[in-house]
């Protein structure tokens, strides 16, 4: 069951626009954090006497993006209260599908009873179905499986609406101009449902008619966007960063070599956003910049001007909730269930920008560094 500090409302943001359901507050991500920083020591301590440990092992992407970092000291914190014998794991970087099989293996053969995962990509499926055959309890974080019931719920952004902020937020602030576009998305030889979805996103919400919906880089390169006052837009390009910052900016230099005149940047994530004004910077250009995230890092790229806008989500919140779940069913009791109109439990987002934009929900850079996560 998810604890107070998590889910209370968002009456703390009164008087700024109304803030998307499922964020959380400022005290309580505070309160979170403090209880991590004190927990962050080990992987597997139990409270004496009770009922036996339920064994879970966590397995992110990899072990130095702040945002899985975040992940694995929310769920460290809640290991002790639940009595939770946790096991971390990861890829060593985005892309290895195989150290996350490895990872679910290895939680099948210790005989745990439950899997959080924030899956590598559709590789990892049989793996997972692997586990769940074995009776494992699986939970995704943040990156929905494809197909969606790969694992038992998912707890996530809603990477969709992420993307969609953005696009609103790009074609409102854009004011009739025309868009000249670089879309740098994640991975360009994997499907991974996060990576589409906040593409995708992010064009609806420029009112950018889509074809594939589950495909990036299929929609018309030229033609009309209907956000905002509405415009002419160019798709420069879909170049893949694999989510790091050298790989943005080597994507925003193929970008920019397509075509010198890119106006609009949309990022997978901050560190590739980072990489792409870089790259902007070098060649003497400037460009708006949205992304999704909402580290500590990447708000203060808002406050600094490098990104204009950001999603921000909230790992902790996934791995916590998460976490509480796989204890509550190893024990017989209720299984989580989705969202109304979901097939995920939304854990929230909401658009970071000091540049407001009529008609999109928004909060501050100062907001947003009070619930952010990360160094």
């Amino acid at each position: 069951m998810a604890h107070a500090q998590h889910t209370a409302p968002a009456k703390a943001f009164r008087g700024r626009r109304t803030i998307r359901a499922g964020i959380v507050t400022v005290a309580a991500l505070s309160t979170a954090f403090g209880v991590a920083a004190c927990n962050r020591g080990s992987d597997s301590e139990t409270p004496s006497g009770g009922e036996a440990p339920v064994g879970v092992v966590l397995i992110t992407k990899d072990s130095t993006n702040p945002f899985f970092v975040a992940m694995q000291k929310g769920a460290k914190a809640d290991a002790t209260k639940n009595n939770v014998k946790l096991t971390v794991a990861s890829g060593k970087q985005e892309g290895d599908d195989q150290g996350q099989i490895t990872a679910i293996e290895d939680a099948i053969a210790r005989g745990d009873k439950g899997i959080l995962i924030t899956p590598m990509s559709t590789g990892v499926n049989a793996a997972i179905k692997k586990a769940r055959d074995a009776g494992l309890y699986v939970i995704a974080l943040d990156t929905p499986p494809d197909p969606a019931n790969t694992v038992d719920i998912t707890f996530a952004t809603d990477n969709r609406e992420a993307g969609k902020l953005d696009g609103q937020w790009a074609a409102a602030t854009l004011d009739g101009k025309a868009a000249t576009i670089a879309l740098l998305d994640l991975f360009s030889d994997k499907i991974v449902s996060v990576d589409y979805n906040r593409d995708q996103g992010f064009l609806e919400g420029m009112g950018i008619p889509l074809n594939d919906p589950k495909k990036n880089g299929d929609e018309a390169k030229t033609g009309k966007y209907t956000g905002g006052k509405g415009g002419d837009y160019t798709i420069v390009c879909n170049e893949a960063g694999q989510g790091a910052e050298d790989g943005g900016r080597t994507a925003m230099e193929k970008c920019l070599a397509k075509n010198p005149n890119i106006n609009l940047v949309y990022t997978i994530n901050e560190p590739t956003a980072v990489g792409a004004n870089a790259a902007l910077k070098a060649a003497g250009k400037t460009a708006t910049i949205v992304s999704v995230d909402g580290g500590c890092a990447g708000v203060a790229s808002v406050k600094n001007g490098v990104i204009g806008a950001t999603a921000q989500q909230y790992p902790l919140k996934m791995a916590t909730e998460g976490m509480e779940a796989i204890a509550k069913v190893a024990r017989g009791g209720e299984k989580p269930a989705p969202d109304a109109g979901l097939d995920f439990k939304n854990t929230g987002v909401a658009l970071v920008t000091d540049k407001p934009a009529e008609g999109v929900d928004s909060i501050t850079s100062a907001e947003g560094a009070k619930i952010c996560w990360g160094n």
